[in-house]
């Protein structure tokens, strides 16, 4: 019996993922934000 080796877990992802997609959503609020408060004030 030979355990593979825990290299590169597939189930689940990188960090660095994680918290890119976190940065990418917050732009994306931040975007929307400005939009719409700029359509708002005008």
């Amino acid at each position: 019996m030979s355990t593979p080796p825990p290299e590169e877990p597939r189930y689940e992802p990188a960090p660095g993922v994680g918290k890119l997609f976190l940065w990418i959503l917050l732009f994306a609020a931040a975007a929307l934000a400005v939009v719409l408060g700029g359509i708002y004030f005008t």
